[in-house]
């Protein structure tokens, strides 16, 4: 994934931001199923309210209308464009740092890995807030009739967050969100860089549009297998706050549901993000063609 050199950091964090707000515009109604998904508690009788990711999209566009599925859409937008642009923009940067930049080769994985970890956690501690506005939105589900919604949208959802619980609150959930997205950005971008550099070596291989799907494909797969659990547990925090803290929450969701209750939601989970990475990394690739191309 090395970034031509005539591409500078703003540049690639355009680049990034942009793909990684269409990749959010286009599947986020699969992350709202996939919320709803992880959020669901075990009913007394042992039926679930939501089966599945077409049955849950299915449910909520029947009971709350399909604008319904695009719920969080806003911060959202402002997650992926504050996350999305650091974590990549700062990526090859960080990577030099750790190699040297006068390195020539192959990176290792490990110099990879720690690279993305780095770069996911400074990212999501800058974007957290957008997190948190998100998840709460996405939550809420259809009301009983006279009962009003805790936010009336994106910008209501900010100002009363911190007038009723503090500007602290905003980053409730910090740490294992930084859990999360560094563990999921080291399983993303160093997968995907590495994937696409072992097809790379393949005879017959070039830097195209298969390529970039094949390795877009690996990136979600790795990250949903390596950060489902830090994910559902995230989600858990920042919908609810019956929780104390995230060994808490840990120890709840396992007494009260068992450890799969931290693979809550996979398939969604993997069905979001697989097609998530594969339409960012496309629209990452393309527009860093278009930006060396235009200015050069």
């Amino acid at each position: 994934m090395a970034n031509p050199p005539e591409i500078s950091f703003a540049g690639i964090f355009a680049c990034s931001a942009f793909a990684a707000c269409l990749a959010e515009l286009c599947t986020i109604p699969l992350d709202t199923a996939k919320v709803r998904l992880q959020l669901q508690k075990r009913a007394p009788s042992g039926e679930s309210k939501y089966r599945g990711l077409l049955g849950t999209v299915a449910m909520i566009a029947k009971e709350e209308g399909l604008c319904a599925l695009w719920k969080g859409i806003i911060p959202g937008l402002h997650r992926q464009f504050l996350y999305g642009g650091l974590r990549i923009g700062l990526y090859e940067p960080v990577k030099a740092m750790f190699v040297g930049s006068s390195y020539v080769g192959d990176v290792s994985i490990f110099s990879k890995i720690l690279a993305a970890l780095v770069t996911g956690a400074i990212a999501i501690s800058v974007a957290n807030p957008t997190d948190l506005v998100k998840v709460r939105l996405q939550a809420e589900g259809k009301l009983p009739s006279g009962v009003p919604r805790r936010y009336t949208g994106a910008l209501n959802a900010y100002y009363t967050i911190v007038k009723q619980e503090g500007v602290v609150s905003l980053w409730t959930g910090l740490g294992p969100n930084i859990a999360r997205n560094a563990i999921i950005n080291a399983a993303e971008l160093a997968s995907y860089d590495h994937v696409k550099e072992t097809i790379l070596n393949i005879p017959g291989f070039t830097d195209n549009v298969l390529t970039q799907v094949l390795a877009g494909l690996g990136a979600g797969f790795f990250a949903v297998c390596i950060g489902s659990p830090v994910d559902v547990v995230k989600s858990r925090m920042m919908g609810d706050s019956i929780y104390k803290g995230t060994l808490d929450c840990c120890f709840k969701m396992l007494k009260t549901e068992g450890l799969f209750a931290f693979y809550k939601g996979f398939f969604p989970n993997f069905g979001r993000l697989g097609s998530w990475n594969v339409l960012m990394f496309l629209t990452f690739e393309q527009a860093k063609i278009f930006n060396s191309v235009k200015f050069v």
